[in-house]
């Protein structure tokens, strides 16, 4: 549904921090997105380089990301907001995750009370979950630029 230059234009994050290569399915509520984990990513440099594992937290990151597109979605001045995340609770790895995968974001809105969105994340690799966690964002306006 979205290629990463249609991201790019939701997302202002820019390598090697934009972990969300494609979203491949949105509807109300919901959002499916994608990360191809290359051996040439440039944390596997230093994390376990003997025994290549995606840390954990930039899984987490890659959902949020994914729930961020979702979360702007809706907005009609999504150019001037920004996704803040604000807490991560029940969050859970189960298995690593390694050059070669294909990391498949899976994320639903719990709650929306205004600029606030509770989501309910799961990542898998081959259909096993391998991480999951709820997340909360505040949507805020961009600051505006200083000279």
């Amino acid at each position: 549904m979205l290629d990463l230059p249609q991201i790019r234009e939701i997302l202002p994050h820019r390598y090697p921090m934009l972990l969300v290569d494609r979203i491949i399915e949105m509807s109300e509520g919901q959002v499916v997105g994608l990360k191809n984990v290359s051996a040439n990513e440039p944390f596997f440099q230093g994390h376990f380089p003997d025994y290549p594992i995606m840390p954990g937290v930039l899984i987490v990151e890659a959902m949020a990301q994914c729930g961020g597109v979702l979360a702007l979605s809706s907005i009609k001045d999504r150019d001037r907001k920004v996704v803040l995340f604000t807490s991560i609770d029940q969050c859970r790895f189960r298995s690593p995750v390694t050059p070669g995968d294909q990391l498949r974001m899976e994320l639903e809105i719990l709650r929306r009370r205004g600029p606030v969105v509770k989501m309910g994340g799961r990542a898998y690799v081959a259909g096993k979950l391998v991480a999951q966690a709820v997340l909360m964002c505040s949507i805020a306006d961009k600051p505006s630029a200083t000279a």
